[in-house]
């Protein structure tokens, strides 16, 4: 949630030109990156969700984590509202805020409550977006969208450098560049990263470590 600040996020190759209060929904296995101007104060606030408490705080039919599921099957994470629900995004921080600062009696359910209400707010601002994505607010490069498909895809394969190059008739140093340019990472820091968060999945789930890291390309 950017507060304010001048500042690019590049989530997975695409690059969100972010203004104040815009809401960027990221699944914690999507690689993601900001890109800061230096020059203007930076504010935002980051909340980590664990699966397990939305999980808990969800209701048939009403999934608390379905807005971080849309926006990956839509490709699209960022939120931008209009003025009257970025007001009450603000009042429910703040609320939010002043909860968890608080030690008066209840003041943790109050800051539960809360952060809820929250994430309500968000789920029906994702589900109600039928708006086209404004083409100022984001860069795409489709040929680099295809070669993170492809990396996601084959992690168990040989994602080298030469072997991502010739599988899409480019050159090595043309990949390299403009990978990093997209993406924020080298080509190896990425597909190291993925598979790092691929075999912390499968980990999860009960994998042993050498078969989970096996698994996951290692």
């Amino acid at each position: 949630l950017l507060l304010g600040g001048k500042v690019t996020y590049v989530v997975e190759g695409v690059t969100y030109f972010l203004r104040p209060w815009d809401i960027l929904l990221v699944q914690h296995n999507l690689i993601h990156v900001p890109r800061i101007d230096p020059n203007e104060p930076y504010e935002r606030i980051v909340i980590w969700l664990n699966a397990d408490y939305l999980s808990a705080h969800s209701f048939s039919g009403e999934n608390l984590s379905a807005c971080f599921d849309q926006t990956r099957e839509r490709g699209f994470h960022l939120l931008r509202e209009g003025k009257e629900r970025r007001l009450s995004y603000m009042r429910l921080v703040t609320d939010l805020e002043e909860a968890l600062r608080d030690r008066a009696f209840g003041h943790e359910l109050l800051a539960n409550t809360y952060f809820l209400q929250l994430m309500v707010a968000i789920n029906r601002g994702v589900m109600e977006d039928r708006r086209p994505e404004p083409a100022e607010s984001y860069r795409r490069d489709p040929k680099m969208g295809e070669i993170l498909t492809y990396i996601a895809a084959h992690l168990e394969e040989d994602l080298s450098v030469d072997a991502i190059a010739g599988r899409f008739y480019m050159s090595r140093y043309y990949l390299m560049h403009r990978f990093k340019e997209i993406t924020g990472y080298t080509l190896h820091q990425y597909v190291n990263q993925k598979r790092l968060l691929r075999a912390g999945e499968l980990i999860r789930t009960g994998v042993p470590v050498m078969k989970a890291a096996e698994q996951a390309g290692f």
